[in-house]
């Protein structure tokens, strides 16, 4: 089946990102002679303008940088738990769980990831690269299908906090689609630190950086947002903030078929990526028909493993030791390999190999879990080889908007588990181990291609399909990111309750039905999605093509996604 859109091409630059408007913005710096860092810059923090029910301002964005030389750096954008936590909190007075509301806040760390962007690698101001999401917040822009649908399915909690009620259901209802939403209150925010920067201009760019910086985590912002975290029962304190900067955080690298495949580490569940693409090289790949029974049973089995390991090991490496090595090496991979039945599915979650692991701990349920519909993504390349990754997120329905501030502060605790002795417990000072993870390839020809999508747990099995479909099965970058996808579900969700679902495998009905049987037949217990749906990820790509000189860019139709090229 033909892709719905082309692949993109142009001899400068390209962006890819989960809004129209978010690509046009990053594409206007790139045009203005801005860089990647810039320009995904300028996408990142208008995505959380534009899908305010999917990524806040306030929230996380994890940032994966190439440099034309060859030079790699991560930007873990991702905040810890405030230092007053007490580690017993959500086992003593929450049963176990991490609940809805301020509890759950860790330090924001999205504005401090785009700020460290742009003083590392960056050629523009703040209030160069915020202008766009300042326009988008005060104007306002049109609702369109997905952001309708998403706030309707949670009527109920976004009517729960006043000030989340007052921007996303005004007039008491939900917004319909081609209505104007504007979100004042977050577009005077952005400007304060704006006009902090301009405060400091005369000290040059950096000083106005910090500025900037200083206004949303040592300025008004902070204050704000502290004292009504003490008001809702929370633990952020003004040292949290004042003293937060994000992690500058080693990546994983590993040689494929003459590529170079790039992911974060263990703080987010980029490995796992690695690992699964691993196993399959190991099981044995070559000969396979694309999307043939063959093919997805063995997609899905190697998924489930590196979702085992991650379930078993992944945290935050400055707490915990995650044998990041062990799980990549040759012994562990063919060990892995040795427990997958070719022909049927594996009954449960794949037993830990390293050291005694845990049980999952989630419920085992039959449905498909609660899908928090959260993150975006944006990937740059521009003129010079430079290229940027980014994965902003967190959503606006299961903690409040701070008032008068229109934001707020990173809700990602829901991904930490309540219990301190996982993996991924939680602990003051700990991070959460996050879902979004942005990842990079540079092939074998030179080129360089940033991907990533939203998803949850759906994500590095979106971005595996793609880099496959575009690696091993040659299609174009639009085609392959088009291409009818599956997602497992076999193991503990990343998200409260943690659930569970042995076997469950999601299904674009797009993949015929005889190829479905097959599966079931198999012993996967399939879930048909429709033809196509956002719950499959949002898949953005750009790739560099050293042979035409030209950079590629595709995006996904699952959301409202758009590249340009130029």
């Amino acid at each position: 089946m033909p892709a719905s859109r082309p692949t993109l091409s142009g001899p400068r630059h390209a962006i890819s990102a989960g809004h129209y408007l978010a690509a046009s913005a990053g594409y206007a710096v790139l045009e203005a002679g801005g860089n990647a860092v810039d320009a995904g810059c300028a996408a990142g923090i208008a995505l959380g303008v534009l899908l305010p029910d999917l990524v806040n301002v306030a929230g996380v964005a994890p940032i994966m940088i190439r440099l034309a030389n060859g030079q790699v750096e991560t930007i873990a954008g991702l905040g810890h738990w405030p230092a007053s936590l007490p580690p017993d909190v959500f086992m003593r007075e929450h049963g176990g769980k991490i609940p809805q509301g301020v509890r759950r806040t860790v330090v924001p760390a999205a504005p401090d990831a785009w700020i460290t962007a742009l003083e590392r690698h960056g050629t523009m101001g703040f209030g160069d690269v915020a202008q766009y999401a300042i326009r988008y917040a005060a104007e306002g822009f049109a609702v369109y299908p997905l952001l309708a649908e998403s706030v309707s399915a949670h009527v109920a909690e976004y009517a729960r906090w006043p000030s989340n009620a007052a921007i996303f259901l005004p007039g008491g209802a939900p917004p319909k689609v081609g209505e104007r939403f504007v979100q004042s209150d977050l577009a005077q925010s952005l400007t304060y630190m704006v006009d902090e920067e301009k405060r400091a201009a005369g000290k040059g760019r950096l000083a106005g950086l910090a500025a900037a910086h200083a206004a949303f985590y040592r300025g008004d912002i902070a204050r704000e947002i502290v004292a009504f975290q003490r008001r809702e029962g929370g633990f952020l304190t003004m040292a949290d903030m004042a003293g937060f900067h994000s992690r500058l955080e080693p990546a994983i690298t590993h040689r494929w078929r003459g590529h170079e495949v790039i992911t974060c580490g263990p703080w987010c569940q980029g490995p796992a990526l690695l690992e699964a693409l691993l196993l399959m090289e190991c099981a044995g790949l070559d000969g396979l028909e694309h999307n043939s029974a063959e093919y997805l049973h063995l997609f899905t089995e190697c998924v489930k493993a590196a979702m085992a390991d991650r379930e078993y090991h992944f945290g935050d490496p400055a707490f915990i030791d995650v044998p990041i090595d062990a799980l990549l090496s040759d012994a562990h991979l063919a060990a892995r390999v040795a427990e997958m039945d070719p022909v049927r599915a594996h009954p449960s979650m794949y037993p830990p190999l390293l050291g005694a692991g845990r049980a999952a701990d989630g419920p085992v349920r039959r449905d498909l879990p609660t899908i928090e519909a959260d993150t975006s993504y944006v990937a740059v390349v521009d003129r010079w080889g430079n290229a940027f990754s980014a994965t902003p997120s967190d959503g606006s329905w299961n903690s409040p908007v701070v008032p008068g501030l229109g934001l707020i502060p990173s809700n990602r605790g829901s991904q930490s588990r309540p219990d301190p002795t996982h993996p991924a417990g939680v602990a003051p000072g700990k991070r959460p181990r996050l879902t979004p993870n942005p990842a990079m390839v540079v092939t074998r020809s030179g080129g360089v291609m940033p991907l990533g999508t939203p998803g949850g747990d759906v994500q590095i099995q979106a971005m595996l399909q793609v880099m496959l479909n575009v690696l091993h099965f040659g299609m174009e970058l639009q085609e392959a990111i088009e291409a009818p996808r599956v997602s497992s579900y076999a193991f503990p969700s990343s998200f409260a309750p943690f659930d569970y679902f042995p076997r469950r495998l999601a299904v674009e009905t797009r993949i015929p039905e005889a190829t479905r049987n097959a599966l079931a037949g198999r012993g996967h217990d399939i879930k048909e999605w429709s033809d196509i749906t956002w719950l499959a990820g949002s898949v953005e790509a750009v790739m560099s093509d050293p042979a035409t000189g030209l950079v590629r860019a595709g995006a996904d139709p699952r959301r409202p996604a758009y590249a340009i090229a130029g």
